[in-house]
């Protein structure tokens, strides 16, 4: 086998990996509902402490977003569902990078967004929970 061969199959390697990655999360999710079936890993912050973390609902509401079901969607994870389009931007990002060659950073943000994000987070866990109190 030449390099030059080789050098394509890793590039192909490269390119289709992330890809079918993604199929087949997307192909589960969408094929056994994780409110139907119990291998989906269960949060323990709420099986022990009864409280919402910022992920719980985060698979259902993806789940949801795959069906064309926003409000749904929302009402499982509204941050989940909020930020998907952003995660799935930088997604692309990271993968053109893959493509590249080039290395993956992670976006330097100022810090008052990082406070305020936090802020956004932290205001979130406490709202969601205020009904489980």
């Amino acid at each position: 086998m030449t390099a030059s061969v080789r050098s394509r199959i890793a590039a192909l390697l490269r390119a289709a990996v992330p890809l079918v990655i993604t199929a087949v999360a997307v192909a589960v999710l969408l094929r056994f509902p994780p409110d139907q079936y119990t291998f989906y890993p269960q949060c323990p912050i709420y099986r022990y402490l009864h409280l919402q973390c910022l992920g719980c609902g985060a698979t259902r509401a993806l789940a949801a977003l795959l069906h064309g079901d926003i409000a749904e969607a929302l009402r499982m994870n509204a941050l989940t569902t909020l930020l998907a389009p952003f995660a799935a931007i930088y997604a692309a990002f990271c993968y053109r990078c893959i493509l590249w060659r080039e290395p993956v950073q992670l976006p330097q943000l100022p810090r008052p967004a990082v406070y305020m994000a936090l802020g956004v987070a932290v205001l979130f866990a406490i709202v969601r929970n205020l009904g489980h109190v």
